[in-house]
């Protein structure tokens, strides 16, 4: 190797490195990382029991507490997905609050993983039993003297659910996560027309139109039953009844809406009409990350990849984000 070429070497390793440092200030400037408890936690909801799990810094004062609720389908308490989203999201954004001070909660909503027993027939779930059980849990945290003022954040569809259980709960702020200002019927629609042939297209829409006027089809073909099984239409109707943006406008509390650029599942243009419907919100669009909450370029493999590897690092902008804004509330 020459003189010339080690030069480069040493510079592009000395750039490297800043840009470790840098990340690593990121994350943890203007905060002291805590020892952290671990624990189990239950809650009676009253149609079951719901399992979940503590996180909590070691402290001599209360801290401030996220409540985090997992997106759609039988997503569990960590982000995860039998169906194929191994990926640990919620887990590991958990872990960026304590390491910083600030406990959290997740759990496996009813139906879900450990908290199946709560809810072992879809055709009994509906948001408003969603709604019913993230205001079970808050209220179960504001009870706990080791914890100081309640968040509420919801990734993807629990964005919905937490916007809906904040006001019940006089929450102290919320967190959007990759949430859709549209109803949720609008996005499917969209998001199939580009993946169905004509014949299931059309009859996808035709299933969506019904679902949306409050009513049941049970002439599903076999590929949409994994969206319209007839045992899931209920939850369908209950959700496509919900505005999202309108939800999100009724906050009266601070709220952060976070999005990706690079997010196959919910755009750029929802998270801009989540702003324009609650001004006040604070906007972080984080470049590169997508619905998984990592860095990965937009490309089909790439981003289908993500969602079964845990081991890949949170977008740093996110844990910086939501850490300031939570800062922000300390010092208001």
């Amino acid at each position: 190797m020459g003189v010339g070429e080690s030069k480069r070497h040493l510079v592009h390793d000395g750039v490297m490195m800043l840009r470790v440092l840098a990340l690593s200030l990121t994350l943890f400037t203007g905060f002291v990382q805590a020892a952290v408890l671990q624990r189990p936690m239950t809650l009676d909801s009253g149609h079951g029991e719901l399992f979940g799990s503590l996180l909590l810094p070691k402290s001599d004062t209360p801290v401030p507490v996220v409540l985090i609720i997992s997106g759609s389908g039988p997503t569990d308490r960590d982000g995860n997905n039998p169906d194929g989203g191994q990926n640990d999201s919620l887990k590991r954004l958990a872990w960026v609050l304590a390491k910083h001070n600030i406990a959290s909660v997740r759990y496996d909503k009813r139906g879900v993983a450990a908290s199946r027993a709560a809810g072992p027939d879809e055709r009994t779930l509906s948001v408003e039993g969603y709604v019913d059980d993230a205001v079970a849990w808050g209220q179960k945290l504001k009870t706990d003297a080791r914890l100081g003022p309640l968040i509420l954040l919801g990734h993807s569809e629990g964005a919905l659910i937490a916007s809906l259980a904040a006001p019940k709960l006089d929450a102290a702020a919320v967190i959007s996560v990759s949430g859709s200002a549209r109803p949720i019927d609008e996005v499917l629609r969209q998001q199939l027309s580009n993946r169905l042939p004509p014949p299931l297209l059309l009859r996808s829409n035709e299933l969506l139109d019904s679902l949306k006027a409050g009513k049941v089809d049970d002439n599903v073909p076999e590929p949409l039953q994994v969206i319209f099984r007839p045992s899931v239409q209920p939850y369908l109707i209950s959700l496509f009844r919900q505005d999202p943006a309108g939800a999100f406008a009724h906050l009266k509390m601070p709220a952060l809406i976070v999005q990706g650029s690079n997010d196959i599942q919910v755009g750029v243009a929802d998270a801009k009409l989540l702003k324009a419907a609650n001004p006040q919100a604070e906007l972080a669009l984080i470049e590169g990350m997508n619905h998984v909450l990592r860095i990965v370029p937009n490309d089909v493999k790439r981003q289908l990849a993500s969602y079964k590897d845990p081991q890949l690092p949170l977008a740093a902008e996110l844990g910086s984000r939501i850490l300031g804004f939570i800062a922000g509330l300390r010092a208001s």
